[in-house]
């Protein structure tokens, strides 16, 4: 058998310590499927004496993570810090231009530098992966990199933040607004005392990021993504997707047109036939469309400490193995710097809520600012009546550019009839 691989972590937050778990559970299955020892041989943490419920006996301790990365007895270094900048960019660069092979489930630092870090590796002849970085424990990047390897993606899309997609499915199920369900998903643990990440589709749209340059061999653009999250969404809506024959998701959805990449990530209405709409609580769930497999689809568990512990320790084993490849499928060099497409050249359909007074012409004001932005009406949704009070009257539309609609929304919105902003959501035919 070949030496150990040598491995040292730095991070022993909830991902590291569950790959220390799994490392050391699983060390003689482990040391089979990768044909050598998988051996944690260092590690790096803000306190040393904490308990943390692992044995770390036996483990050389660093309280500098980037002088452990430059270890000469590190062969991996495995980086669950977090964050773009700081240290967790100074222990992979670090990593990198010691040589050493390196494990990242840091999205908003692959989405920030990823292109840069990976130049650096493939100079080096390291590895820089981090299918962790992207759904947990879904084997999405692997899958593009190689059972997908054949087809040219069409387009790509899915359930990228379990957190959203916890409060989403409390809210059609509880029939509860989005307050009271992000308070309790805040005390169990689902959503961060800060939850501006998860709930205004940052994470989702770092993670896109990654996929739409693992998909397209595009440079990672997390500039060009467009990025809404759900604190708009009212569990008024969530009732009328159902009546409509839908269900809202906050989707990330990347595919390639004629203006360049498009990415974004917004809430979605889905039809409730498609496999992606029966998704939920924390799992995710990403689509890919190739023009000769068709449709795959991938869901599980998006993130916690045993998932993504086992996307870090597949890249480990890959590593071992001498098996890895390039982290972008391409070399860095290849990736295509295509313009982001602008979000105002979208084309697709609409769903619109409006609160107006009840009061006659209002819906041939709102059908008259439609019609002068050749946004064509498809149904719409008006239940009883109470003259001189507020109702809620919602429509969808056909397929327009995006562009248009925002222009008959300001229109609406200056109505002295409709009381509060027009609420939108994107139709999606998936």
């Amino acid at each position: 058998m070949k030496p150990p691989l040598r491995i040292a972590i730095a991070g022993l937050g909830t991902v590291g310590l569950g790959t220390v778990q799994l490392l050391q559970r699983n060390a003689e299955l482990l040391a089979a499927r990768a044909g050598r020892r998988l051996v944690i041989a260092a590690a790096a943490a803000r306190e040393e004496r904490r308990q943390r419920g692992v044995d770390l006996s036996g483990i050389r301790w660093f309280a500098d993570a980037a002088a452990m990365a430059r270890d000469p007895e590190i062969d991996a270094v495995v980086e669950v810090i977090g964050g773009s900048e700081g240290i967790a960019h100074d222990v992979v660069a670090g990593a990198i231009a010691a040589g050493k092979h390196v494990v990242s489930a840091n999205k908003a630092l692959l989405a920030h530098h990823g292109a840069a870090l990976s130049r650096a590796a493939e100079a080096a002849g390291v590895a820089l992966h981090f299918e962790a970085a992207v759904a947990g424990g879904i084997p999405i990047l692997k899958a593009l990199r190689e059972g997908l390897a054949a087809n040219n993606v069409t387009r790509i899309y899915g359930i990228l933040n379990g957190t959203c997609n916890y409060i989403l499915t409390e809210m059609r199920e509880s029939g509860r607004d989005f307050a009271a369900v992000l308070s309790d998903a805040q005390r169990l643990g689902y959503a961060e005392a800060d939850p501006s990440f998860d709930i205004d589709g940052v994470d989702a749209a770092h993670k896109l990021a990654l996929l739409a340059a693992v998909a397209f061999g595009n440079a990672v653009d997390f500039a060009g993504v467009h990025v809404e999250g759900i604190r708009h969404v009212s569990a008024l809506d969530i009732e009328f997707a159902a009546e409509l024959g839908y269900r809202i998701k906050l989707l990330g959805l990347a595919r390639l047109t004629p203006h360049g990449l498009e990415q974004r990530v917004h809430a979605c209405m889905v039809p409730r036939s498609t496999p992606i709409a029966h998704v939920d609580g924390v799992f995710n769930a990403v689509v890919v469309e190739g023009d000769f497999v068709g449709r795959v689809m991938l869901e599980g568990r998006g993130a916690g400490a045993q998932p993504t512990a086992s996307a870090v320790v597949a890249d480990l084993i890959d590593i071992a193995r001498g098996r890895w490849s390039q982290g972008f499928t391409v070399p860095a060099a290849a990736l295509e710097a295509r313009p982001a497409a602008p979000m105002a050249r979208h084309i697709g359909a609409y769903y619109v809520r409006l609160m107006v007074v009840d009061r006659p012409g209002v819906i041939a004001d709102v059908a008259a600012a439609l019609r002068d932005e050749q946004v064509s009406m498809e149904q719409m949704i008006q239940r009883g009546r109470a003259p001189g009070e507020a109702v809620p009257v919602v429509l969808t539309t056909h397929e327009t550019e995006e562009a248009a609609m925002r222009r008959a929304i300001e229109r609406i919105d200056r109505l002295d009839s409709v009381l509060e902003p027009v609420r939108v959501i994107r139709v999606e035919a998936l």
